[in-house]
């Protein structure tokens, strides 16, 4: 067969829950800041270098709309600034003690400044519709606060997605025909739900298509496209037992020099204590990234010829991963990103976007989809469990008191769209996740408990027709991420 042996599609999925004015450190307002600075920045720069060379549908990249909306806040952006100069002082700091990695740090701090300074200051939003426009990539939409959507109740799930869908067209000029599903969450019938909102392809997990992700399928008697992760492909990179990043010569993620807080050792083994692992070397690392970057794309291309034999006709695979994977978390991982998108086309790959394989014609018969997420166990256990029954009686409240409280009315009333607003940051997936976890659990269940106990609070006041106090209890309340919230949407 000539052409292309198959089709390649990158799924990048970009969140942080709402973390402005609500703590510092070790988890709030740092943990944004590193991710913006270490990931976003980055793979957007990634991105912009190689549609400057007329590359087009490079990825498809999701960016919930909870962060986009602190991508753009001014708070944020100059918080970010500070930030950046901070890592430039610290790297400054280091220098008589780590000169190799000081040198290192100082920059790709100032790089990281620069391109901050030059085209991200008037937030994200610019900077992904010039690229989106460009057609160098997709952007994917999703609900408001990235809530769990089988959980929720059916005239809530459709307001947080119109919510979603609808401040992204503000931010981009374009209303989104694809999701992330938050989780990759689904129960039967949210296609129906997707198509009503205009929604034409999400994401799931490779196990709920059992495995044949060769092709999107349709869902039930819809026309909606639901794309699965390959996790054969996925897990050659996000594996913690035998992903790239765990290689010996990467930056090791949790050694930390705490007098400047940077990172001075790399992997070195994965039974090696932090005291004995050995200096960061970006030689070395740079011709692992080189190493790892062949590899995939021959385990990629290998797949595609087997799909190709088994199915007759050249077919696709999807790998997603959470943006924060490349650069936060894998500080090589723009690097192996840029590495793979070049070479892809070069060994007979088509690289595109979700919508570029449909428009292909990539999608095979309809299909069934059972309820399922990509957490562990590909169910709901994450967000469903006992150990977070707490929270989900708590969503279950935040709910009813929502639908309860909206009034239908010709004008917007402020009053009830702040109340809608606690509800979705209440109802974000980000809090059960975090205690299933184990990370920073005291954390999550304070931020879930403040957000609920806010929309009791003011339910309370409007029933009683305080609205002069109510107005001055949301005027004390930290500051919030939409100014587009609409609760006139769940009166119907």
């Amino acid at each position: 067969m000539s052409g292309p042996v198959g089709t390649f599609c990158l799924v990048l999925h970009s969140h942080l829950p709402w973390l402005a004015h609500h703590g510092r450190w070790p988890v709030g307002e740092e943990w944004l800041y590193q991710a913006w600075a270490h990931s976003y920045l980055p793979v957007v720069d990634v991105v912009s270098r190689l549609a400057s060379e007329g590359r087009q549908d490079l990825l498809t990249l999701g960016v919930t709309p909870v962060l986009a909306a602190q991508l753009d806040d001014p708070y944020c952006l100059r918080g970010l600034h500070d930030w950046l100069g901070g890592w430039l002082l610290r790297a400054h700091e280091a220098a008589p003690r780590l000169p190799d990695l000081a040198a290192h740090e100082h920059r790709a701090a100032a790089a990281a400044l620069t391109d901050f300074e030059t085209r991200w200051r008037h937030g994200a939003s610019p900077v992904l519709r010039g690229l989106a426009d460009a057609g160098a990539m997709e952007l994917l939409g999703g609900p408001a606060t990235h809530p769990f959507g089988p959980l929720l109740l059916p005239e809530v799930r459709a307001f947080a997605l119109e919510t979603g869908l609808a401040d992204q067209t503000l931010r981009t000029g374009t209303r989104p025909a694809g999701i992330w599903a938050p989780e990759c969450g689904y129960t039967p019938g949210m296609e129906d739900g997707y198509a009503a909102a205009g929604v034409r392809r999400f994401l799931v997990d490779g196990p709920a298509l059992r495995g044949v992700t060769a092709f999107g399928r349709t869902v039930g008697t819809s026309d909606v496209v639901a794309f699965g992760r390959d996790l054969d492909v996925t897990y050659r990179v996000w594996s913690p037992r035998s992903g790239y990043p765990g290689g010996r010569d990467y930056r090791d993620f949790h050694t930390f020099d705490h007098a400047s807080g940077l990172k001075p050792s790399r992997v070195t083994g994965k039974s090696v204590a932090p005291e004995a692992k050995q200096p960061y070397d970006p030689e070395r690392a740079a011709a692992a990234v080189a190493r790892d970057a062949a590899d995939f794309v021959s385990v990629v291309r290998e797949r595609l010829a087997g799909l190709r034999d088994q199915h007759g006709r050249p077919a696709l695979t999807v790998a997603a991963f959470d943006t924060e994977l490349f650069g936060h978390w894998w500080h090589e991982g723009p690097a192996w990103l840029e590495a793979v998108l070049r070479a892809l086309p070069e060994a007979g790959v088509r690289v595109t976007t979700l919508r570029g394989a449909t428009d292909a014609g990539l999608v095979g018969a309809p299909v069934d989809l059972p309820p399922s997420s990509w957490g562990s166990g590909k169910d709901w256990r994450v967000w469903a469990g006992e150990q977070v029954a707490d929270i989900v009686a708590l969503n279950d409240q935040v709910q009813k008191t929502l639908v309860s409280s909206t009034a239908p009315g010709r004008a917007r009333d402020p009053l009830r769209d702040a109340l809608a607003q606690e509800a979705l940051l209440a109802l974000s997936s980000d809090w059960a996740f975090m205690v299933s976890k184990d990370s920073a659990a005291g954390y999550a269940r304070d931020r879930a408990r403040t957000h609920a106990g806010h929309v009791e609070e003011l339910a309370g006041l409007l029933a009683g027709g305080r609205r002069g106090a109510a107005a001055r209890r949301i005027a004390h309340w930290a500051a919030t991420p939409f100014g587009s919230v609409d609760s006139r949407g769940l009166a119907g």
